[in-house]
């Protein structure tokens, strides 16, 4: 914005005319204005961003199909879905990615402009982008429960046109690799990748880590991504004129953006939050997921408790690093996942529906899918009774409703009850009560996340590159042969040039 105001009123026209017309835009939401959900604001009335950045595989055009191949042409799917949690406060931020074949629901999407979709129940969330980039939206936010502010959708040709712009990525790899899917080749050791290479790197699935897209491909992709944030920090990119401009050329003719972010002006607001986050207070996950066979189909589905405490670390604002970056340690007083806790909550007050509204609640807020409601004996005083034994758990509760220490009490019974009075006939904060977000342990929201940033890429150790002939290309599609490891493809393709030097 500095360069645009240097050059000049009328330079400055031009400028913001010229990246305004490369901006393309489209609703949040597929369902409506506020199908995405609604941040909280914090106690000084600030509120967190979460951008849903989308990676496309669509091929549009004929740049598009030469990058990603004709096959698999029509329609469109998220190769890449990542969560960026901006903190209220600016200091700190959580990237989370959705792996695309994570098995999941959504309530259809109807957006002007894109294929309409029912609604979908166990289907890969990839495959919500087909109903455009609000449905990927939608089908997000339905899956964590997290408000989603706005998104930015990048294709192909805008991975090549962005790792161009600033100069290339810095990237490291542990060893040897080669996956003739993506056409990535790179020797051990550090590169810079620019245009092709970088899309490349950013889309092999047999590359990394455990060779799947659950785990290795996005743990790649963090490493890309924190590296392009620091060459934007310390490259001089953000404070070059003319790198500034190359940059702000590439980047609105790259994305599409929602409606909220359609002028230059509003990209730079955003830009500027980014900027305002020190990069070592960044934290990189991956949503956890496990993989089974249902009715002898291989999925991807959430795992439990662990992901709905990632989850809730996001939608409450709570950092997973301390001021000088580390990751933050469970609190000393004991503390106990909301995910592990079952609730039985029981109307004595006979209002209508409030048990089940504060069962709702508590799960809304990450207590056990087991969480009950039932009728219970009249009352006028609203109790939490635990068995021996449970009295953090029962305290975990209590927080998290607003309930008052006096109210919470040893009994009897096996399970943790939750007896409603006519003293909290409304409402899901106990009258005169402040409700607390539940503790999440930072432990439990990272336990198989990923999260640990390693300063290469580490290559895949699996057989799981099918079989190649002479000129290095596969001689099937089939992957149920898989023959060879992405080091030992390296080391049979001597006639296949490297994606960088």
């Amino acid at each position: 914005m500095g360069f645009v105001l240097l050059l000049g009123c009328g330079a400055a026209a031009y400028a913001y005319f010229k990246l305004s017309g490369n901006i393309k835009s489209d609703d949040l939401s597929a369902n409506g204005k506020n199908g995405a959900g609604t941040e909280k604001p914090d106690a000084f009335g600030r509120t967190p961003i979460n951008l849903l950045v989308i990676g496309s595989d669509q091929r549009t055009d004929a740049g598009d199909k030469k990058l990603g191949g004709a096959a698999d042409s029509s329609g469109a799917r998220a190769d890449v879905e990542m969560v960026v949690h901006i903190s209220a406060d600016r200091s700190n931020a959580t990237v989370m990615s959705v792996p695309r074949d994570l098995v999941a629901s959504w309530s259809g999407c109807h957006d002007k402009g894109h294929p309409s979709m029912g609604p979908q129940t166990d289907q890969k969330i990839n495959a919500a982008l087909n109903g455009g980039p609000g449905c990927s939206v939608d089908a997000v936010h339905q899956l964590t429960g997290i408000p989603i502010d706005h998104f930015m959708m990048v294709d192909f040709k805008g991975v090549v046109k962005m790792s161009n712009a600033v100069g290339g990525v810095p990237v490291c790899v542990d060893n040897n690799v080669y996956d003739p899917y993506s056409h990535l080749k790179l020797k051990k050791g550090n590169h810079v990748l620019k245009g092709d290479a970088a899309l490349e790197f950013l889309r092999t699935r047999h590359g990394f880590g455990d060779s799947s897209d659950s785990r290795g491909r996005t743990v790649a992709q963090h490493i890309y991504l924190n590296s392009l944030v620091g060459t934007l920090k310390s490259h001089g990119t953000l404070s070059s004129p003319t790198k500034l401009w190359k940059l702000a050329n590439a980047a609105t003719s790259a994305l599409t953006v929602d409606n909220a972010l359609d002028t230059p002006t509003k990209l730079i607001g955003l830009a500027n939050d980014l900027n305002k986050v020190p990069q070592n207070r960044i934290t990189y996950a991956t949503l956890q997921t496990y993989d089974t066979k249902v009715n002898g189909v291989d999925e991807t589905l959430i795992s439990k408790p662990s992901a709905p405490a990632l989850f809730r670390t996001i939608i409450d604002d709570q950092s997973l690093t301390t001021g000088s970056g580390a990751k933050t340690k469970a609190a000393a007083t004991p503390t106990v996942a909301p995910g592990t806790i079952a609730v039985q909550v029981q109307n004595g007050s006979r209002a209508i529906g409030r048990a089940g509204a504060i069962a709702q609640e508590l799960i809304g807020k990450g207590f056990s899918p087991q969480t009950s409601s039932g009728d219970g004996p009249d009352t006028t005083t609203t109790s939490l009774s635990y068995p021996a034994g449970e009295q953090a758990q029962a305290q975990t509760v209590a927080k998290a409703l607003g309930l008052p220490s006096k109210a919470v009490k040893q009994g009897t019974g096996n399970g943790i009850v939750l007896l409603l009075g006519t003293d909290w006939t409304t409402g899901t904060v106990y009258p005169g009560g402040k409700s607390a977000s539940t503790p999440s342990d930072s432990k439990a929201a990272l336990e198989g996340a990923n999260s640990k940033l390693s300063k290469c890429a580490q290559v895949s150790t699996f057989d799981d590159v099918i079989g190649l002939n002479a000129a290095g290309q596969p001689t099937s599609s089939d992957h149920t042969y898989g023959s060879t490891s992405p080091t030992h493809a390296y080391a049979l393709s001597p006639n296949i040039k490297d994606s960088a030097p």
